[in-house]
């Protein structure tokens, strides 16, 4: 890889081209965002779990305010998920008050943030512990082809959407990237800066391979040797060879195929889906040797992800309103970039 003028490509869109242009983020309610935890807090334990509207602030300021108004330690925060700064989001923070003696929580209020929700819990709050997140985001200045747009949507709903890597996960101009493989080359950096790279850099695989197989058209119908993930879930099984009931299960979208997380360990994939995976990866070699030497895991993502509850509509010639659900770890703009140029 060149790290001179490096830039993320376009990945392929799994839709055809962006139907239409627009803008989003223009207010912040343009963009709203409410968390769903996986599981109901107990009320008892010696965490107090707090859910929290923010306007205009990032995840991890919040956190450290939340750490120095209840004078605890940075680490005895948790949250489960990283929301964008320029939206209004409702999610879940922990702070570790095992003594019971707690602030006046109304106190922590700013114009920014809001204290809807206070009650217990006996384990810190983990990263990824969400069972989805309910977007409703307005696009602004809408313009394009109605019908078409309609007809991607349409398809979106009925058969998911392309499992990409939000671009906020690159950095600006997907400089994460860049700075991942300068660190693999000895560059030192700090310890958050490091896990952000790391991230940015097998997210940056994953989308390649992601890519490629919208190209061959087996995004979503699977090849010989893939690795299927169960939808709703983390479970995975390896299939070799693709059977009636396996294609029917793809079909109803109750299964999906898998791209590497690349890292140390085994990608369980074989024959069609291994050739895809490793070419990619042999492209891409620093990255993988970098992922491996810093200890990184390997893992496996769908390629497809499911969008619940899709609901859309034209409020007026240039505005349109989006309504829908996705898991956590996948993207809005994912959805987005299908149909409007970002």
């Amino acid at each position: 890889m060149i790290l001179e003028n490096f830039s993320l490509p376009i990945w392929v869109y799994a839709y055809g081209s962006p139907s239409g242009k627009g803008e989003i983020r223009t207010l912040p309610e343009d963009f709203i965002v409410e968390e769903t935890l996986a599981f109901e807090p107990s009320g008892n334990g010696e965490h107090v779990f707090l859910q929290i509207q923010k306007t205009g602030e990032n995840t991890e300021y919040v956190a450290r305010q939340l750490a120095r108004f209840a004078n605890v330690r940075q680490r005895d925060i948790g949250f489960a998920g990283m929301k964008d700064r320029h939206a209004i989001t409702t999610q879940w923070f922990s702070v570790w008050l095992p003594k019971g003696d707690e602030p006046n929580w109304t106190e922590f209020a700013t114009e920014n943030m809001i204290v809807l929700h206070v009650t217990r819990h006996a384990r810190k709050l983990k990263r990824g512990a969400l069972a989805n997140n309910r977007f409703s985001l307005t696009i602004r200045n809408w313009q394009g082809h109605k019908t078409k747009t309609i007809e991607q949507l349409t398809e979106i709903k009925n058969h998911g959407v392309a499992n990409y890597y939000g671009s906020q996960r690159f950095g600006h101009g997907g400089q994460n990237v860049a700075k991942a493989l300068a660190m693999f080359q000895g560059t030192k950096v700090g310890r958050e800066q490091r896990s952000l790279y790391l991230s940015a850099a097998r997210s940056f695989l994953f989308n390649h391979i992601l890519a490629t197989r919208i190209e061959q058209n087996s995004w979503q119908t699977g090849l010989n040797g893939d690795v299927f993930m169960l939808d709703g879930s983390r479970s995975c099984f390896a299939c070799e060879i693709i059977d009636e009931d396996i294609r029917n299960r793809l079909t109803q979208n109750l299964l999906h195929a898998t791209g590497a997380l690349v890292g140390k360990g085994e990608t369980r994939v074989s024959a069609s889906a291994f050739e895809i995976e490793q070419k990619i990866i042999e492209t891409y070699s620093e990255l993988k040797t970098g992922l491996v030497a810093f200890g990184v895991e390997s893992d496996r993502r769908a390629l497809r992800v499911n969008v619940a509850n899709l609901i859309w509509e034209f409020s007026n010639e240039n505005t349109l309103k989006l309504h829908f659900n996705l898991p956590a770890g996948s993207y809005a703009t994912a959805l987005l970039r299908e149909l409007i140029s970002l």
